[in-house]
């Protein structure tokens, strides 16, 4: 018989908000104009720039309005694919200069690797980009944790906030959602995962200002999880 699967949301829930607001996003906005103006003709940074044109109705040629544009939605924390995919890349080029070290909870470490050694496989979804979760958990306080990860979602799956993204996860996961676990710290995306018919667990990190969402199973450390 086959383990459940357990899908983890990052922000809330392996890792504290604190280090995504107070850390990353401001490394973001301030690494983002010399970014632009030294790789904006890289294809991979111009495929998200013409994304960003099409997004915001703008000139894909017009480079400081997709930089305003970008800093505008930063500022206002929209979950906009070629934002996260650009924020991914920015943050990959200061993992590897060693500027950024990711935080991830100790209990969340250790029920990660817990639930690969009992054969659980483990995914991802967050609305970073792939390239960014990645990157999180390649560089944390206790190592390189991406070997524990067999999937990686993000936006380009849908919103986490709508059942339709999580019943595409099942799908690519080839598993009945019954037999998907979800954890996250937030109410709409467990109503979300819930309606799509996976099991759903709440992380309630008080440092994080968690607040309860009814109807979910609640926990404060990852090994009160029973996957």
């Amino acid at each position: 018989m086959s383990q459940r699967t357990v899908l983890t949301d990052i922000e809330g829930t392996t890792s504290s908000i604190a280090f995504v607001h107070e850390v990353l996003f401001p490394y973001a906005r301030r690494a983002l104009p010399d970014f632009l103006r030294e790789q904006a003709d890289r294809p991979e940074v111009r495929a998200e720039l013409n994304a960003t044109a099409i997004e915001a109705g703008c000139d894909p040629s017009n480079l400081p309005l997709l930089q305003a544009t970008l800093l505008s939605w930063m500022e206002a924390d929209r979950k906009v694919t070629p934002l996260k995919a650009l924020q991914g890349m920015i943050w990959r080029e200061g993992y590897a200069r060693g500027a950024l070290q990711s935080h991830v909870y100790p209990d969340a470490v250790a029920g990660l690797r817990r639930w690969h050694a009992q054969g659980h496989p483990l995914a991802v979804y967050s609305s970073g980009s792939v390239e960014a979760q990645k990157q999180l958990f390649g560089h944390t306080q206790e190592g390189d944790l991406r070997a524990l990860f067999g999937h990686w979602f993000d936006t380009r799956v849908g919103g986490k906030r709508e059942a339709g993204s999580y019943a595409a996860i099942a799908e690519k996961l080839a598993q009945d959602p019954a037999d998907i676990l979800f954890l996250s710290d937030v109410a709409e995306e467990l109503d979300a995962a819930a309606d799509a018919g996976l099991g759903t667990t709440q992380l309630l990190r008080p440092e994080d200002g968690t607040q309860p969402a009814p109807g979910h199973p609640q926990v404060a450390r990852f090994d009160e999880v029973r996957p």
